[in-house]
């Protein structure tokens, strides 16, 4: 316990750090172009019917996520509830949004299932079907949208070009990583030995097969966490159907702080394409959130529909999107971790108990069978 309090303030501190830092840096930005007194008459005009649907499309959009995490997890744990995969989510959507590259997200899930009881491998493994179909649906959902909406925003935003490329790169560097690091156990092994051995000779890494075996022990459960999900293509169809049901809640809440600011002309199919491209091109922004290149994103793609109400829309839209997932994630994944840690699942996972079906069938016969 000891142990565990420190590293618990060092998070907390970490977490009000980044949220200060970053709210700081955009309320600058903003107050450069509005006086107070301008910012607060815009803001005190917003309409409270939209901004009402804007809060409830991105709440929405957290309890899909719950959904796909509990679908995919259910598949190895029936008897697994709905409120743990809702946290496992918001998990991943509070670490995301506090660490660089989005990159404690997934680690940490992993970590509270394994605090509630699931197995290594089937952890990373529901984990990872769940990053490879959101991104799968998302790339999908994006090349539609961009043949859809291309000739709209090849006139209006310069660099498209630029942006829909890193987008994509993005994207499509994380898939094949999910996918060979899951399919091609091999090629993954000679690529980290190589690597290990690389480091050592720059001093980086001073034991590489110490390395390699503890890095090792993760990929092989990972591998077979990924082989226990078996190919449940209706399974993983509905997870993408949920997605794109997420990914369009989500990008729509931008549309609904546009008629919040009074505005019209747009349609929501283009505000909905504008958002969608601003993420994926921010996918590789190092800062926590995607700081900095977020709020360029939003400004380049969304500076033709809000006009000179650009950055309070922006603010609106950085709180909802952004300073909510650490305010609001935080407080959920405190309550879910004092709610279900250290409670185990009461089913095992049923390949569990075939594989063990199938090794006692296998075993050689005892004295007493004899």
């Amino acid at each position: 316990m000891s142990n565990s309090k420190p590293s618990q303030k060092k998070e907390y501190w970490f977490t009000a750090i980044v949220l200060t830092v970053t709210m700081s840096m955009l309320l600058l930005f903003l107050l450069r172009e509005k006086s107070l007194p301008e910012l607060g008459r815009i803001f005190s005009s917003l309409d409270p019917f939209w901004m009402l649907i804007a809060v409830a499309t991105f709440g929405s959009s957290w309890v899909l996520e719950g959904i796909c995490n509990w679908l995919l997890s259910r598949h190895l744990y029936p008897n697994w509830t709905f409120g743990r995969s809702f946290m496992i989510g918001m998990t991943g959507i509070f670490y995301c949004s506090i660490t660089p590259f989005s990159a404690g997200g997934q680690p940490m899930q992993i970590y509270y299932m394994a605090k509630m009881g699931m197995e290594p491998g089937p952890s990373a493994a529901i984990i990872s079907a769940k990053t490879l179909t959101h991104q799968c649906t998302m790339m999908l959902f994006s090349v539609i949208l961009l043949f859809a909406q291309f000739p709209f925003f090849v006139k209006n935003v310069s660099n498209l070009a630029l942006f829909t490329l890193l987008g994509f790169s993005a994207n499509i560097l994380l898939i094949c990583m999910v996918i060979l690091v899951s399919v091609n156990a091999g090629f993954v092994q000679t690529i980290l030995r190589v690597s290990l051995n690389f480091l050592q000779k720059i001093h980086v890494v001073k034991n590489p097969e110490e390395s390699y075996q503890a890095i090792g022990k993760h990929l092989q459960s990972f591998q077979e966490g990924f082989k226990t999900m078996g190919r449940d293509w209706k399974l993983y169809l509905l997870v993408c159907l949920i997605t794109l049901a997420q990914l369009i809640l989500g990008s729509y809440n931008p549309y609904c702080i546009y008629r919040a600011f009074h505005l019209h002309g747009a349609s929501a199919w283009q505000i909905i394409s504008a958002e969608v491209f601003a993420t994926m091109a921010v996918t590789l922004i190092p800062l926590p959130g995607n700081s900095g290149g977020a709020e360029v994103s939003f400004g380049t793609f969304c500076h033709i529909f809000f006009g000179d109400l650009t950055t309070p829309a922006l603010l609106v839209w950085r709180v909802l999107t952004y300073y909510s997932n650490i305010l609001l994630g935080g407080i959920l994944v405190f309550w879910g971790s004092r709610r279900y840690l250290g409670k185990k699942p009461k089913a095992v996972c049923p390949q569990t108990k075939e594989t063990e079906s199938q090794l006692s069938a296998e075993a050689p016969p005892t004295e007493k069978s004899k």
